[in-house]
């Protein structure tokens, strides 16, 4: 058997969850980190020189720089292109434009008062801010714990994913490394880091979420300890952000209500309302081809301007679309959770996303089977309010009415029903195969031609369930990352009222 091809200074073969750097002089491939060179500062580079070629050919060539406004800076400026987002120019035309003040929006309140009881009664239906912290419920580091302090908690060889702002693109790179670049004053670019979930870490004892929040959460009351799918962390995100970070008009994934607390710093929120024409708007406006050259606050009747200081806590509901301007270098605390009080506007945001084709990596972890097990105790619960004659809250009643259009839920069980008879039928006629499943990880051949990077293949494809069209084949699709298939075949989902039970093997449907 032939040895596998051997690349770099360091001589290793090729390994697809590292960045690697092609040189255009002698064709070899480099890890970013042996030659020191980041993923995001490859796209920088016109003509690569690897450290054996620069001595005789000299240093690497950069891109030359023609204009400040577009995400592809060697475009030529001809004065007939528009403004991109993120870049200088937008951010500085948007720090200079007035907006409606988002105190007409905003309901102010003190922690002890944003209780579970108090949204049941009143709604969860526009955004609270919280400024005097006691009775909340949330605890976090002091104000003088740094970036640096992080790194020391989570780890320093931990792969994050960064965004460079001005190209509104993302890249990966070392959290040390990211660290590194946070404390330099001399920054050539503007990187802002909004993803690092770190529930899994030492640093996820120093934070607990807001009491409302813990409550409401459908993750923290509905998952099962022994779920087959892994337990989704979407609580605890920590987002580090250098001055003038732009993230652009977004709903947060499945429809998720989101807190916001900013420990140092600032943080500017632009707020739109969701109201069915809003929300029509920013569907058509998420899938133009010219979106980054459009300002989705220009195309509707509000755009409300909401300033976050340093100690303040933000909620925002469900389905809210916003964008946040970084004012100032900024440490900001924050999570997602989904909940009883808006689910019509849960499900229509998943299923914009579904429209969208928004891929799984941003979308809510196993969206779907945690309404699986949300329905399956709100039956519980109305069966037993109607045993006890009581009324059930207005807000469970309105949620179930706002089922998808193209959601018939009998025809859907009726269907489902069927396809698992047939499967029956044939699964007795020709045993299926059985086999552990695998991730999906898309892998890059080491070739010489003039591509500049080789994305990492980042994290495993989640796992997942989804039904699809029962008119077609009502069967559940699934993508396990680590899963053998004694583990798959123990996990089933039963329907007790008609006594059915799915047996799972790779996410199909085989009994």
């Amino acid at each position: 058997m032939a040895a596998a091809p051997l690349y770099c200074v360091c001589r290793q073969p090729y390994d697809v969850s590292r960045f690697m750097i092609e040189c255009d002089i002698c064709k070899d491939w480099f890890h970013g980190s042996c030659v020191q060179v980041e993923e995001h500062q490859a796209v920088d580079i016109d003509v690569y020189h690897c450290p054996n070629c620069d001595v005789l050919h000299g240093p690497s060539l950069m891109k030359k720089r023609n204009n400040w406004h577009r995400h592809d800076y060697t475009e030529p400026d001809d004065g007939s292109k528009p403004v991109q987002a993120g870049t200088s120019v937008f951010v500085k035309k948007l720090q200079s434009r007035t907006f409606p003040s988002g105190e007409e929006i905003l309901i102010r309140m003190k922690g002890e008062q944003v209780t579970t009881r108090y949204l049941e009664r009143h709604g969860f239906n526009y955004p609270i801010m919280v400024t005097e912290m006691e009775g909340l419920g949330l605890k976090l580091p002091p104000q003088t714990f740094s970036v640096r302090n992080v790194e020391e908690y989570v780890g320093g060889d931990k792969v994050i994913d960064v965004i460079d702002v001005a190209r509104q693109a993302d890249s990966k790179m070392k959290l040390s490394e990211f660290i590194k670049y946070f404390t330099n004053p001399h920054r050539p670019k503007v990187l802002n880091l909004i993803s690092l979930e770190f529930s899994d870490t030492k640093m996820s004892k120093l934070v607990e979420v807001p009491d409302v929040a813990q409550k409401m959460s459908w993750v923290e009351n509905y998952w099962p300890d022994d779920s087959f799918f892994p337990k989704p962390f979407v609580q605890k995100y920590c987002l580090m952000g250098v001055k003038d970070s732009y993230t652009d008009f977004h709903i947060d994934f499945g429809g998720t209500s989101v807190w916001y607390h900013v420990l140092w710093g600032e943080k500017i929120f632009y707020l739109i309302k969701p109201t069915p024409t809003n929300l029509a708007l920013y569907e058509a406006w998420s899938s133009s081809p010219n979106q980054s050259e459009v300002f989705f606050g220009d195309k509707v009747d509000m755009c409300y301007k909401c300033v976050v200081p340093q100690g303040a806590t933000l909620l925002i509901p469900t389905g809210w679309i916003h964008g946040v301007l970084t004012s100032q270098d900024c440490m900001a605390f924050g999570g997602n959770f989904l909940h009883n009080l808006n689910i019509g506007m849960q499900l229509r945001c998943y299923e914009m996303e579904r429209r969208l084709k928004t891929p799984d990596l941003f979308k809510f972890p196993y969206f779907e089977a945690i309404c699986w097990y949300v329905a399956k105790n709100l039956l519980e619960m109305l069966k037993e309010l109607r045993e006890d004659s009581c009324p059930p809250p207005t807000y469970l009643v309105d949620g179930k009415c706002e089922v998808p259009d193209n959601v018939r839920p009998n025809h859907l069980i009726k269907e489902l029903t069927k396809e698992i008879r047939y499967l029956e039928v044939r699964t007795a006629l020709r045993p299926p195969r059985l086999s552990s499943a695998s991730a999906s990880v898309s892998t890059h051949v080491v070739s010489p031609r003039p591509c500049r990077r080789s994305r990492p293949a980042g994290t495993s494809p989640g796992l997942y369930s989804s039904l699809q069209d029962p008119a077609f084949c009502a069967k559940v699709h699934g993508k396990l990352n680590k899963a053998s298939t004694a583990s798959a075949a123990a996990a089933a989902e039963s329907l007790e009222d008609n006594h059915l039970r799915l047996m799972l093997v790779n996410g199909r449907i085989i009994r």
